[in-house]
């Protein structure tokens, strides 16, 4: 039987249930308590949690058949970064995809991200030392309003990663994500305790910036707003990056309106520890 807690007031709504959790978790401005039954995640290699997106897994592209772009064989394979970020633009989230110099156009990835109910236009690409950034302005199809949906925005983090390994094999072994979706899966896996890092700063009188490193998985951003927001923080904005094997997010979050105080800070930083130390997914999910 399913158990739902609402808070309207604060436009948040989840349900929870044994197979099926469900978040309708706006991304900014949330804030809510979240009941004791803690709902477990079963990710799978082509659905997202019980959002409804489908990734499809199509057959590796070959490795010469790149999107168009360069590849070298002998060259050493660089770290691909998928960045979203919820800061930069207040009418759109602004994603930036980097793989050296090897991206080519990335029509099918703008093609895929559409499928998920999105416009998707390409602002620019730029080059510098660490490669091509490649840069889209997203929005939902239909309000024309930025993603505020955690799992949405998570939907459009693994739908990225996904089309990297198929038309970018050499990456799969790059990625904490290479073990779900790819052909090699990383060489060696990140340990989670010493991966992790939390670091809470001021910024401004009126919230916090919440930083935290760790070991990347599907379903991430997800768990990590759940967290935040299981304790009654409000998650304002924030960034949430790929980089190879780990993941990195900032979040503005405030607590009833005001900067997050030291004991709380205290109380958020065990709470995450400990929710990333425990399995939230099945071996046999994958």
């Amino acid at each position: 039987m399913a158990m739902a807690v609402t808070a309207s007031s604060l436009g948040f709504h989840f349900t929870a249930a044994t197979e099926k959790p469900v978040f309708s978790l706006p991304f900014l401005k949330v804030s809510s308590r979240f009941s004791d039954t803690k709902p477990r995640y079963f990710l799978h290699k082509t659905r997202l949690l019980s959002s409804g997106t489908t990734i499809i897994r199509r057959a590796a592209a070959p490795v010469t058949d790149v999107q168009d772009g360069n590849q070298g064989e002998t060259d050493t394979v660089p770290t691909p970064i998928v960045i979203i970020d919820q800061d930069s633009d207040p009418n759109a989230t602004v994603v930036k995809i980097t793989f050296g110099d090897r991206l080519g156009a990335l029509l099918d990835t703008m093609s895929a991200l559409k499928s998920l109910g999105l416009n998707v236009v390409k602002a620019n690409v730029f080059l510098d030392s660490s490669g091509k950034h490649n840069k889209f302005s997203i929005t939902k199809a239909d309000t024309g309003r930025k993603v505020e949906d955690p799992e949405l925005l998570e939907a459009i983090r693994l739908t990225i990663i996904n089309n990297l390994i198929q038309y970018h094999p050499e990456s799969s072994s790059q990625l904490a994500m290479g073990a779900a979706f790819g052909l090699l899966p990383p060489k060696e896996q990140v340990d989670v305790d010493i991966a992790t890092r939390i670091n809470i700063s001021e910024d401004g009188p009126n919230r916090s910036l919440f930083y935290v490193e760790t070991a990347d998985h599907p379903g991430l951003l997800v768990e990590l707003v759940k967290s935040i927001t299981d304790i009654d923080i409000a998650v304002e904005s924030g960034e949430f990056d790929t980089e190879g094997l780990l993941a990195k997010a900032k979040f503005h979050v405030s607590y009833k309106g005001k900067a997050i105080s030291k004991q709380l800070q205290q109380v958020l930083a065990n709470s995450l520890r400990y929710f990333l130390r425990r399995p939230t997914t099945e071996e046999s999910s994958f």
